[in-house]
């Protein structure tokens, strides 16, 4: 049987809190059009547009709503034009932790009219949200009901939350020191989490190891290249053996051999493949770890389309080719769904991005462009230290604790860039807030054909 999840986005979420709980002690309701993040042991709803109830046109009391038919109809209209599913949201502003008895005939009535009025045979949902912030619900399906396995809010700060009574993880002495400092609580999160990393070389060896080291459930590693000579500078846990080997082969033995239990999904092929895509939107959260313009910005893309917490690194050092260092730097870029992107930051351009394709695809005309000028700076590359590469990975790693466990003095919202200049020792934050108009019209938009809107990711042609 499928487990059902539901995304949130920070941004959602703190439109449904404010629509839900209008401050007068009564039951609200909204209604939201959701993507889907189909996979074979999982379905997840990704929020992707909210429809509030007007309060005049409900009747409310503080343990019951009910709304007129009508404001349903308009949202059907939208959920089959777009292939979207339905979901319903409450509030319980008593603190009821379940569904009541009057949501249950509520439910039946309504997703029997969304399932004969949009006849696709899909699962919808109904959710409630407490006046803490929490949310919990189930998929209504042909089947009947099932309680969502987990539900996220992708914001400022990283929430989860888990079926109650669904059975934390066993600790053992390994993780006593872990325990000690972020508590059960925060340590069972981490253990069930499911966290993507693209690019395993200097810097995303560094992101893998602290991972590993926090014992969370699993890793999915994605990286076509292999270890070379000049790698070993730099990638942790590859030695001189290991040339000539997938780096997320090396990694995933390397995090399996310390004995934690976390899993690892080691896929040696370039994310720029459908099955890369697919695999990194089941993630839970995300850590970019490449130097390529391309990579980013698709990565961006995927966090947003399947409303997901993305960590990019970066670290840039400039020698003078007199042993001296004109430049070294890292930055780490938090990227919310619905918020502001990496081309919005100027972390890179589109001309870039275009290059870097063409280079990819079309090797031949990258070239010629280059030559006659279209092209600049194509080969310009940062020469990699280790000690560098592990101090960025560090602030990224603490950045998302400092979001799944709030432990720091300063306001999350000042920290979505994280810049570190080692010249000078000097660590600075920034606040990026902006709305990215590329990116937010697909926030939640979830499985598309083709994959993020793109033809080149067309998963018809690909073998499952």
């Amino acid at each position: 049987m499928n487990k059902y999840s539901l995304r949130i986005s920070g941004r959602h979420h703190d439109q449904l809190r404010r629509h839900l709980f209008p401050g007068d002690g009564l039951e609200a309701v909204a209604f939201a059009l959701c993507g889907r993040n189909r996979t074979d042991e999982e379905h997840i709803f990704t929020v992707h547009k909210v429809v509030p109830v007007a309060y005049a046109d409900c009747d409310r009391t503080p343990i019951s709503v009910t709304w007129p038919t009508e404001a349903l109809a308009a949202i059907l209209d939208d959920a089959r034009r777009q292939g979207l599913a339905v979901m319903k949201f409450h509030s319980h502003p008593e603190f009821f932790e379940r569904f009541s008895k009057l949501d249950d005939e509520s439910d039946a009535e309504t997703f029997a009219s969304v399932s004969a009025w949009l006849d696709d045979g899909e699962p919808h949902g109904s959710a409630v949200m407490l006046p803490d912030g929490r949310v919990f619900g189930r998929a209504m399906t042909e089947g009947g009901e099932q309680a969502f396995s987990s539900v996220t809010v992708a914001g400022d700060k990283l929430s989860f939350w888990y079926q109650p009574g669904d059975c934390d993880p066993d600790f053992d002495g390994k993780l006593a020191a872990q325990l000690q400092l972020f508590g059960s609580g925060t340590t069972a999160r981490l253990r069930r989490l499911r966290i993507g990393v693209v690019g395993c070389s200097g810097t995303g060896s560094f992101v893998v190891e602290l991972l590993g080291r926090l014992a969370v459930g699993e890793l999915v590693l994605i990286d076509d290249d292999r270890v070379e000579d000049r790698n070993l500078n730099r990638i942790v846990n590859a030695g001189e053996r290991h040339v000539g080997e997938y780096k997320v082969d090396v990694l995933k033995r390397a995090v399996e051999a310390m004995g934690l239990g976390t899993k690892v999904d080691a896929i040696p092929r370039n994310l720029y493949d459908p099955v890369c895509v697919k695999k990194i939107a089941h993630c839970d959260v995300v850590f970019g770890c490449m130097d390529t313009a391309e990579g980013r910005h698709l990565l961006n893309r995927i966090a947003a389309f399947y409303v997901q917490p993305y960590f990019d690194l970066g670290v840039h050092l400039l020698a003078d080719g007199e042993g001296g260092i004109d430049e070294a730097s890292g930055v780490v870029h938090y990227l919310q769904p619905g918020g502001s992107s990496l081309f919005g930051r100027r972390a890179y351009t589109l001309e870039e991005v275009r290059a870097e394709g063409l280079r990819r695809t079309d090797p031949e005309a990258f070239q010629a462009e280059r030559k006659a000028g279209y092209i600049e700076g194509a080969d310009e590359k940062s020469p990699p230290v280790a000690s560098l590469n592990c101090t960025i990975a560090g602030i990224a790693v603490n950045e998302f604790l400092s979001r799944l466990h709030p432990f720091r003095s300063c306001d999350p919202r000042d920290c979505d860039v994280v810049r570190f200049n080692f010249m000078e020792t000097l660590t600075t934050k920034e606040s990026a807030p902006e709305e990215c108009p590329l990116l937010a019209p697909h926030v939640g938009r979830g499985d598309v054909e083709p994959l993020l809107g793109w033809s080149s990711l067309s998963m018809r042609e690909v073998e499952p």
